[in-house]
């Protein structure tokens, strides 16, 4: 059995009494590209952050490859991070930014040059190399925050709501753009999003799984995928009828019913 490519284990992150993650165990394979779906405060980005090591959980365990991460700094977990805010550099070019972590890694200049190449042809931004953020678009900036994250060819690519600040057509135009990139490179792909929409078109004629969560206003965090995988033992598979709801969710609302009228 092939060992997965994430492990997450009873993972649990607290802010004082608020549980912000609560008990999450889920694997992810090499090459999926995983989608999760959920509402403000749901978790989504904690649980993001949390395996970028940006956070530290409270409780629980977090396996790449089979080894523990827990401990190791973030620079050398080797993931890709991509933020809803480009975080570009403004003083550098196109092909400076994209370079950036291939010279903290003191690459030498003939693999810099070849890695920063591909990737400027990846994202289709050859012509624009020597300007500056500033004279790009909205969606070129975000290509090359991306193309940055996947210069240094990192094991897996985060995605925080990185399309959340575009207009609609960009943004349906860049999902489309990510899932062609995807396919080519077979990367790991773990993406945030609140947009169910979003989440159906980069994980296409995927099935829900959803987490249930015991904070007193419900919320689920869902999960789109290629395949039908569990995300706990206390998870559920929801149809992709809009008419159907989680039993869990159901019962919650008519306690809540009940207490209201008595």
């Amino acid at each position: 059995m092939l060992t997965p490519r994430v492990s997450l284990r009873n993972l649990n992150k607290h802010y004082g009494d608020f549980a912000a993650v609560d008990d999450i165990s889920l694997e992810i394979q090499d090459g999926e590209f995983l989608t999760f779906l959920g509402s403000s405060g749901s978790g989504k980005s904690t649980t993001l952050s949390m395996l970028a090591g940006f956070e530290t959980p409270s409780s629980g365990e977090i396996l790449v490859d089979g080894k523990s991460l827990v401990n190791v700094p973030p620079h050398k977990r080797d993931i890709g991070m991509v933020f809803q805010r480009y975080s570009l550099f403004p003083h550098l070019s196109v092909r400076d930014n994209i370079a950036f972590p291939l010279a903290i890694r003191k690459l030498a200049s003939t693999e810099r040059e070849r890695r920063v190449d591909a990737m400027l042809k990846l994202v289709q931004l050859g012509e624009f190399a020597h300007r500056r953020p500033s004279q790009l678009s909205g969606g070129q900036q975000q290509r090359v925050a991306i193309a940055r994250a996947l210069v240094y060819e990192p094991r897996i690519l985060l995605m925080d709501e990185p399309l959340g600040a575009l207009d609609k057509k960009l943004r349906e135009d860049l999902q489309d753009e990510l899932r062609q990139l995807h396919r080519r490179l077979g990367i790991t792909i773990v993406y945030v999003t609140h947009d169910q929409e979003e989440a159906m078109r980069l994980s296409s004629a995927s099935p829900f799984s959803a987490m249930a969560r015991s904070s007193a206003w419900a919320a689920a965090m869902t999960s789109t995928r290629t395949r039908r995988t569990p995300l706990s033992p206390r998870s559920w598979a929801t149809p992709t009828s809009s008419s159907s709801r989680p039993r869990a969710m159901l019962r919650r609302r008519s306690k809540a019913n009940r207490c209201r009228s008595a």
